[in-house]
């Protein structure tokens, strides 16, 4: 199965799902604007917009987002940052790396939302998107870990490599001496019949026309072991 960003086009996703009949999937959105915690943020904005109020009622419109999904269909939760519960560590998937102690820095409307469609349908999520939790720590701290194998065996994925564009320096592996040449990550996910069979960090050079697969770090396989 292949599904780009770009299969979205000028889509907004917040708060509602597309879905894509010949791949048998489903993108549910998440709610727009977020930054994290436990506060919403520009709540006056989503208010005007949305009629959101509260986490309360923010939960309940990515949940409604998901109801009709086609009975054959997975879906993908895409949202700016990712749930709460997965770990208050500085260094885990949502943790706060710029505060001593760490914390969870995960959304409770996300979290909520999930838990509800699991309790209450039978829809199929084996996979939920975000970003915004950088993957390089505060302070020198090290590296997150981008995958989480969470309840249900629904997989969490950070794709937050910043920066994802580099130049072509002595500094990367690129073979090509070309200073016009960049070296660009992209966090591709395998599914193959209704599963998540691999998920991989790629970094790829480009240098004109010219395209090559320089890394590739596997951050999780069928066997349903994370790598990191």
């Amino acid at each position: 199965m292949f599904l780009s960003h770009y299969s979205l086009g000028q889509e907004h996703v917040g708060y509602k799902r597309l879905d894509f009949p010949l791949l048998k999937l489903s993108i549910v959105g998440g709610r727009p604007f977020s930054c994290g915690g436990q506060q919403i943020f520009r709540k006056r904005l989503l208010s005007a917009r949305y009629g959101i109020q509260d986490m309360e009622g923010s939960a309940k419109r990515i949940y409604e987002a998901a109801l009709g999904t086609p009975e054959d269909h997975l879906v993908i939760l895409l949202a700016h940052n990712g749930p709460t519960g997965l770990g208050s560590e500085l260094n885990d998937i949502c943790g706060k790396d710029w505060v001593f102690g760490g914390g969870d820095h995960g959304d409770p409307d996300l979290a909520q939302a999930i838990s509800n469609l699991k309790e209450t349908t039978n829809v199929s999520i084996p996979l939920v998107v975000f970003g915004h939790m950088h993957k390089e720590l505060a302070h020198g701290n090290g590296l997150r870990k981008m995958i989480v194998v969470g309840t249900h065996n629904i997989i969490y994925l950070n794709g937050a490599i910043v920066p994802r564009v580099k130049r072509s320096t002595n500094e990367t592996s690129l073979q090509a001496s070309n200073s016009d040449g960049t070296y660009r990550a992209f966090t591709l996910v395998e599914i193959l019949n209704g599963q998540v069979n691999k998920i991989s960090e790629s970094w790829v050079s480009v240098v004109g026309n010219e395209t090559t697969l320089e890394e590739e770090h596997i951050l999780f396989k069928s066997n349903g072991q994370s790598s990191r």
